[in-house]
């Protein structure tokens, strides 16, 4: 999801001026087109998906250490290889319980609150399009 959003984000930067207009004053209908989305999978599975971010120590090659070059001296032998514990952070994604009446009706909540943006956004887009014609 995170990748989806730095795509788009990138997009809209490139974008025209009227496009990025736009996409500044749509912003907050995204958000919840995404979590609306969110929403009905959670509705429809039954319950809902939790990313749980764990830690766990790992041996990993660690850079060795090379001894200074001593002028007019033969060069030294390369260090050999090391491991050294480093804590590693892992992402899983685990089933957690909601209430689904609760949900259906922050559902039905949320795409009350997009219709409202929707048309409150209406001149703001207007006004993106007359101030930057395509």
């Amino acid at each position: 999801m995170r990748r989806t959003l730095v795509v788009l984000l990138l997009l809209t930067a490139c974008g025209t001026p009227q496009e990025r207009c736009i996409a500044r004053e749509t912003r907050d209908i995204r958000v919840l087109d995404r979590l609306i989305v969110e929403s009905e999978g959670n509705l429809q599975r039954g319950y809902a998906l939790e990313e749980v971010v764990t830690y766990r120590d790992r041996w990993v090659q660690c850079p060795a250490v090379r001894p200074e070059l001593v002028e007019g001296q033969p060069a030294p032998p390369p260090p050999p290889p090391q491991l050294c514990l480093r804590e590693v952070r892992e992402t899983q994604t685990q089933p957690k319980a909601i209430d689904l009446r609760a949900e259906a009706q922050k559902l039905a909540s949320m795409k009350e609150k997009r219709a409202a943006q929707m048309r409150a956004a209406g001149p703001a887009i207007a006004q993106c399009k007359a101030e930057f014609p395509q």
